[in-house]
């Protein structure tokens, strides 16, 4: 991925956790039955995905973030 997807991939990832994080902070409605999208969990796949997009922009930044060799 260049660089403009991968910023462009993290902004989304961003507004999509903060909007589970949202969605899943809200008090339960009794009336309605049970939540039937875990927001939760989808907030924290959002965020490990950003995780990893993260590491992929240093590295297209020009830091390593990898196993160094040894010699």
């Amino acid at each position: 991925m260049d660089l403009p997807f991968t910023v462009a991939a993290l902004v989304v990832l961003l507004i999509l956790a903060v909007v589970c994080g949202w969605r899943g902070a809200r008090p339960a409605d009794i009336l309605k039955g049970p939540r039937m999208m875990p927001w939760r969990p989808l907030m924290m796949v959002c965020v490990v995905a950003m995780m990893l997009l993260l590491v992929h922009l240093l590295n297209l930044l020009g830091m390593q973030t990898g196993h160094q060799t040894r010699y």
